[in-house]
């Protein structure tokens, strides 16, 4: 039995919750830009990092080059582009040390449940901690005028496994890749990956090369997925580093990526039957001579429909070349002794089953969150300019790119986060709330038709037809929707007391 220790409550002007990619990046931005305003970092786990703490299977990597992955405002210096987890950790740890971060870090502080009073402007936080040493639990209470939400949008508790007939029947190992366990030995086993997404693609590769090789690992996948090879090294920034310096070469790398890669997708949008053409002619470059592209690597979908799989340097496509990786496409009919039945009646033999089949979605970790006494259902609300949610006070969240670089978009989200701090600053507000116009026609969040999109369909906010409740998947759209003016019809603002009107403007009134 743990006893439980309430603390003094603790006010704050801005709480990020989440200490991942996003939330240092916005904590970096916000401290710098900020400066008078009050901020704290919480994050459930022990350490930062987000995903790149959370997964530990095989290979774990970026699929994003780091030049665009990586902050605006700190030069990515390692040489691969497409960095393994440790690396973006490692990355992450500087980023906190040279911005003195440390200060507003609160590790092992997971938030709970949000309420909102309009009275008072201002969140309260119940926050749970807990003591690894004597086990004993802590409440914590935190009043923030602002939530700036980086928590993913996906379980961090558990992946999303479906229910295989037989499961309890096979004798040998299963593994999901959001669980993998420290040590977990295949050396010299037969391997059977269940999945053809990003995280099968970096599995398969990585279980077959180096002195704990596996024999043999056969990806079973349903449906094909587009694979496209890309240089682990981009020659090009180095070159750009070497000419301008570090700092400039990092900004040029940044904008030709970014610009490269919206040219990339759009061109593959627009054309899809000829980037279908163009992406099966580089898998046919690849793999063995009389492979059965067709069968294994042709999705019955348009190319970035569902997001397109990277292969750095080719790792995917050699693994199968040399024979240490095999594809299968067909249906799980159940599990057996020492297998997986297939629908056509063949057996995969396998000493370890990964079930590389995806995530469960959800936001905010599933906390309460509540408005003058009444619970918000999160699906019920509609994204303004991608960040704020209809009927949320002072509530943002980082969402970032599906067919982009994540962090593209946070950047982006910042920049406007502390324009409109500073707009309400000066005009003596201190809520703001975004209110949808009666009768928007709504659609999922995310333009995707991926698994994990469409089961968390009912779990996500919505999006409108047209900006600002548009989700926009387009760096340059976004750069231009997140640096025009701060407010519009749109946002409803208020403040506790009358303020003197601002130079121009009208007074302040209760939303």
């Amino acid at each position: 039995m743990t006893a439980e220790v309430l603390d003094a409550v603790e006010e704050f002007d801005v709480v990020i919750i989440g200490a991942g990619i996003s939330g240092i990046g916005a904590a970096t931005y916000f401290s710098r830009e900020l400066p008078d305003k009050s901020l704290a970092v919480l994050e459930a786990r022990d350490d930062i990092g987000g995903t790149w703490d959370l997964f530990r299977y095989p290979g774990i990597r970026s699929d994003s080059d780091l030049h665009t992955f990586g902050y605006a405002f700190k030069p990515w210096r390692h040489e691969a582009a497409i960095a393994d987890a440790p690396l973006i950790k490692e990355y992450l740890h500087e980023t906190v040390e040279e911005n003195g971060l440390e200060r507003v870090l609160r590790l092992g502080h997971r938030v709970v449940r949000a309420e909102w009073s309009t009275a008072d402007s201002r969140w309260t936080l119940t926050v749970q901690t807990s003591d690894s040493a004597t086990g004993a639990t802590r409440t914590r209470t935190i009043h923030a005028g602002w939530v700036f939400a980086a928590t993913g949008y996906y379980r961090y508790d558990e992946g999303f496994s479906p229910e295989f007939q037989g499961r309890e029947d096979f004798e040998g190992r299963i593994v999901h890749p959001q669980h993998w366990p420290e040590g977990l030995d295949y050396s010299g086993k037969k391997v059977v990956v269940i999945g053809s997404g990003a995280t099968a693609i970096t599995l398969v590769p990585a279980m077959t090369t180096g002195a704990g090789a596996a024999r043999h690992v056969t990806m079973l996948q349903r449906t094909p997925t587009y694979v496209m090879a890309l240089p682990r090294v981009d020659k090009v920034a180095l070159a750009l580093t070497k000419l301008l310096g570090e700092e400039r070469g990092y900004a040029v790398t940044r904008f030709k990526n970014i610009w490269t890669e919206h040219a990339v997708v759009k061109g593959l949008r627009t054309f899809p039957e000829a980037g279908r053409a163009f992406i099966r002619r580089e898998n046919v470059k690849r793999l063995p001579k009389g492979f059965d592209v067709d069968k294994h690597f042709n999705p019955p979908y348009d190319p970035w429909d569902q997001r397109v799989c990277v292969a750095p340097n080719g790792d995917f496509f050699d693994a199968i070349k040399g024979g240490r990786a095999s594809v299968v496409t067909d249906a799980v009919a159940r599990f057996s002794k020492r297998g997986i039945v297939l629908a056509s009646g063949e057996e995969l033999e396998a000493d370890i089953i990964v079930t590389a089949t995806g995530l469960n979605l959800r936001l905010f970790d599933g906390m309460p969150l509540v408005v003058d006494g009444h619970q918000v259902d999160i699906a019920d609300a509609l994204c303004y300019r991608g960040m704020l949610l209809s009927g949320m006070p002072n509530w943002a969240m980082a969402i970032g790119y599906t067919t982009s670089s994540w962090t593209l978009k946070v950047s982006l989200m910042c920049r406007y986060f502390i324009d409109l701090v500073r707009h309400m600053d000066a005009r003596g507000y201190d809520t703001v709330v975004p209110v949808a116009p009666p009768g928007t026609n709504r659609r999922p969040v995310m333009d995707l038709q991926a698994g994990y999109a469409k089961r968390g369909e009912k779990l996500l906010p919505k999006q409108g037809p047209e900006k600002p409740w548009r989700m926009a998947m387009s760096y340059p759209e976004d750069a231009r929707a997140l640096r025009g003016p701060v407010a519009d019809e749109n946002l409803r603002f208020g403040a506790r007391r009358a303020a003197a009107p601002a130079p121009g403007g009208r007074r302040a009134t209760r939303a």
